[in-house]
């Protein structure tokens, strides 16, 4: 197996296991005993935070990568999922999830713009649509449970 095959095998299996905290919080929110869907709804959301703002990192590490036209842009915009994501978790949990959703709906938009894509390869954003798709959707299923 050649290493960049390899490394494709590792992000797309890292980026997998990295649902698991979504998913184990959306079950959780639904069907744990009712002290534990409090927590698991607070540690839904405060992860959630923590991977959007892991998501700007991704696109301020490949500006900083590779010099381009367009990267000051970049740079800035790789700001934004941290700037939602922080004050989200300041909110009522209800009105943070919804905050937190349009973030992820954002920066996944941003992915496939053009210069989102730039400097990608093409089966990471075959990741990046799995992985959102399935990130709005457990948020949507704790927003469901919260009558959000």
């Amino acid at each position: 197996m050649s290493e960049l095959s390899n490394d494709r095998h590792v992000a797309w299996l890292l980026g997998l296991a990295g649902l698991i905290p979504f998913i184990a919080g959306g079950l959780f929110a639904w069907w744990a005993p009712s002290v534990w869907q409090v927590t698991a709804v607070y540690g839904f959301s405060y992860y959630s935070a923590v991977i959007l703002s892991f998501l700007g990192g991704v696109h301020w590490g490949a500006a900083l990568q590779v010099p381009r036209p367009g990267n000051r842009r970049r740079l800035i915009i790789a700001m934004v999922p941290s700037l939602i994501a922080w004050p989200a978790l300041l909110f009522d949990v209800v009105t943070g999830l919804w905050v937190l959703v349009a973030g992820f709906i954002l920066i996944g938009g941003y992915d496939l713009s053009r210069d989102g894509r730039e400097g990608f390869p093409h089966w990471y954003l075959k990741l990046r649509c799995v992985l959102t798709g399935v990130v709005v959707a457990f948020h949507l299923i704790v927003l469901l449970r919260l009558g959000g």
